[in-house]
């Protein structure tokens, strides 16, 4: 479990991809991650990943097949930027929303403008987080814990970025056209899911 607070931004260095399997090495010599061992999950760009390798500064992750149907890690690149959270502990501040490091799929950045001191992200989402997402909702984008600003269209959120947020995560260098994994409310997808049986319960009921 993790909350979208990043804690650290951290550079792709290695990408190992073969016939059945796909690895890559990210280093980041941010505090928050010194101690980091194989076995430890970690949010790399809201996508929770299992650490199988580490040293000072650096750590190895695997992302099988499943979890690249639904990232953007398939096309991942040396050089490239991520955004590093650690799984929460017992008694941690918790100061974004529940993000379990389950990435829905991959939205594409619309319109990136500036609004006096804001920067606004207009971001195209899968269908299937629109529909759990209200207008001053939580969401996650790139494992970012944000508030719902504005729904300019349906199946566009847009989101409002403050100066720290900017300067302490990658949202702050996102362009028109780039892809981000996107993250839907999981309280919305268990209304969502609640909601589906009890109408679905009702209407096998009626048929009878």
């Amino acid at each position: 479990m993790f909350t979208g607070i990043v804690s650290a931004v951290g550079t792709v260095t290695a990408v190992d991809r073969g016939p059945d399997r796909m690895a890559f090495r990210v280093d980041s010599g941010d505090p928050s991650l010194e101690g980091l061992e194989p076995g430890e999950s970690v949010a790399v760009d809201g996508a929770c990943l299992t650490v199988v390798a580490s040293g000072p500064g650096w750590f190895r992750v695997e992302a099988v097949v499943t979890t690249r149907g639904r990232t953007r890690f398939d096309g991942i690149e040396v050089s490239d930027t991520v955004n590093l959270e650690r799984a929460m502990t017992v008694g941690d501040r918790f100061g974004g929303h529940f993000v379990q490091g389950h990435v829905d799929g991959v939205g594409v950045v619309r319109r990136v403008h500036a609004q006096d001191d804001a920067l606004l992200l207009d971001v195209a989402i899968p269908a299937e987080v629109a529909e759990v997402t209200v207008l001053h909702g939580s969401i996650a984008l790139n494992g970012v814990s944000l508030t719902v600003n504005a729904i300019p269209e349906p199946g566009t959120v847009q989101v409002s970025l403050i100066p720290f947020t900017r300067d302490h995560t990658t949202l702050g260098r996102q362009q028109p056209g780039d892809a981000i994994h996107v993250e839907g409310d999981m309280l919305g997808k268990f209304v969502r899911q609640l909601l589906e049986q009890r109408t679905g319960s009702r209407a096998e009921g009626n048929g009878k």
